[in-house]
């Protein structure tokens, strides 16, 4: 399964038994992208700012003072859920007077938290790789033609007495084919030397 992140922050309001919850969820890098985008979203006269974050493999979420595993995991659980990563997202509740139950609060923050993403635009995230490829002087201009059709973008170029050395970062999925195309264009002079 290809994983997304959110092409930008997002909100979503939503009232259950007079308890008003919003969700609100944005695009982060890192750990502590993540705890500062939870700082700026946390509401500081609501009764409760549950969250949680994915980062990779690293992954945290917080009850806020509702009874355990009854909002953060949920929030996780649909980060997940929806094929989300280095995505963080605060679901904020002001008590409206009525108890929710555990049940009652799982299905209400992990509700509000799956509304907000499956309504918010995705961008996916594609798995990247470094390549450079050594070209004759008269093959830079092939390489150059075919970058656009791999979705692959030139990094660093150095020449020696021979050619020049072309750093390349492409979608993974890409670099095999665009060797083939390659060394088919220049007659199997381009020389390529994977980076990981």
């Amino acid at each position: 399964m290809s994983l997304d992140t959110l092409a930008g922050p997002v909100r979503h309001a939503v009232e259950i038994r007079h308890s008003r919850f919003l969700a609100q969820a944005a695009p982060v890098e890192s750990a502590e992208a993540a705890a500062r985008f939870l700082a700026d979203a946390s509401i500081g006269d609501a009764s409760h700012n549950c969250w949680a974050w994915r980062v990779g493999g690293e992954y945290r979420s917080n009850d806020d003072g509702e009874p355990a595993g009854t909002a953060g995991r949920p929030i996780l659980a649909a980060i997940d859920g929806q094929g989300f990563d280095r995505v963080a997202v605060v679901v904020t509740r002001w008590f409206g007077g009525v108890k929710l139950g555990a049940g009652g609060l799982v299905r209400a923050y992990g509700g509000a938290a799956a509304e907000c993403l499956r309504l918010a635009p995705r961008r996916p995230l594609v798995e990247t790789v470094l390549a450079r490829v050594h070209l004759e002087f008269a093959d830079v201009a092939t390489l150059h033609q075919l970058l656009p059709a791999f979705a692959a973008s030139k990094r660093d170029e150095s020449f020696d007495a021979r050619g020049a050395w072309i750093a390349l970062e492409l979608p993974a999925g890409h670099l095999d084919a665009l060797k083939t195309r390659l060394r088919d264009a220049t007659r199997d002079r381009a020389r390529f030397e994977d980076q990981g």
